[in-house]
């Protein structure tokens, strides 16, 4: 396997991302939009999942072209950035078409960050505004680590954050991540600077520490109770997935469905009640598969990887603010 020219979800071409923060809250916003309409789909594992628009994304119902996704901290307030983000394409003329109505069909989801020791007592909900921002922001180069979604993530003993990594095929198909990594387990191994994702690290992207290869107690991969006393049990991973592969909506969603094995390599414990980790998956459609079955084991696999270094890069990458609630990975380790 080999990263993409950025090691970006945008090396999937077409594709945007752009960011919007509010450092004072500590939260921010992510959106994903493409030069045209994608097939999406998702899927869900968490026990505490928060978004929107994602029953149409079932593969029996009718809409398959979304203008844009949104991943949002702010919890159910973050929802209202994908409002932010539906005026904005709205005024672009993007949207599904009924008959003189234009509607832009916006999917999103949040993660819990409103207890990581910014000031949520604000006036009028700030989520809104961050999407319009996030969609203006919106290209091919974009920061990770402490930035849009990941702005407010944490993690079990670590802050996290927004990450994002990329795969090109054997085939010629490319496959990129996208995540806020804000889950109740933790990215590294036990009280050790090793990330889960160490076997599928490529070009040392996220410290070439390889895995740690000491032996781990059950206690030391599920949180502490100090832990969870600094970082309350209150959490989520929300990712994208996407591809160039010429996909339907029924096969995307099987891609969502093999993406969520990467949260499960990224982090330790997920999928949990308190959790609400969510996948989305889109496709461009623009390389025809060539073998419909090898090719979406293949594709399936390489969402897995992409999504689980992606969220070792978020965490790798987060920086030091000003009244953090839990230590950036570098300050703990890379000193």
């Amino acid at each position: 396997m080999r990263q993409g020219p950025r090691n970006l979800i945008t090396d999937v071409k077409g594709l945007y991302v752009g960011n919007a923060e509010d450092h004072t809250v500590k939260s921010g916003t992510t959106v994903l939009v493409g030069d045209k309409p994608f097939i999406a789909s998702v899927d869900v594992m968490g026990g505490s999942p928060g978004s929107r628009e994602t029953e149409l994304l079932a593969p029996d119902k009718m809409v398959e072209g979304v203008d844009a996704l949104v991943l949002s901290g702010g919890s159910a307030f973050g929802l209202d950035a994908a409002a932010g983000v539906m005026d904005e394409l709205r005024k672009r003329g993007r949207g599904f078409r009924v008959e003189s109505a234009t509607v832009p069909i916006v999917p999103g989801a949040i993660i819990f960050d409103l207890l990581n020791g910014g000031d949520k007592n604000w006036a009028e909900n700030p989520y809104r505004a961050l999407g319009a921002r996030a969609l203006a922001s919106a290209g091919e180069d974009f920061a990770l680590g402490t930035a849009g979604a990941g702005t407010g993530a944490l993690t079990a003993n670590l802050k996290g954050g927004l990450g994002s990594a990329s795969i090109v095929l054997p085939s010629g198909h490319t496959i990129g991540a996208l995540v806020a990594a804000n889950p109740t387990g933790s990215v590294t191994m036990g009280d050790n600077p090793n990330f889960w994702a160490a076997p599928y690290e490529i070009d040392g992207e996220f410290g070439n520490l390889g895995p740690y290869t000491g032996a781990l107690s059950f206690a030391q991969t599920v949180r502490s109770k100090r832990d969870a006393l600094m970082n309350p049990i209150a959490n989520t991973t929300i990712a994208i997935v996407a591809t160039d592969a010429v996909l339907t909506k029924a096969q995307t969603k099987r891609l969502a469905v093999a993406a969520q094995d990467g949260i499960a390599r990224g982090a330790s414990p997920s999928h949990t009640p308190v959790d609400g980790d969510l996948v989305f998956a889109i496709s461009t459609c623009e390389v025809p598969l060539e073998d419909p079955i090898l090719n979406a084991i293949h594709l399936g696999h390489a969402a897995a990887v992409c999504l689980a270094r992606a969220m070792a890069r978020a965490i790798y990458l987060a920086t030091p603010a000003a009244g953090d609630a839990a230590p950036t990975w570098r300050e703990k380790w890379d000193r």
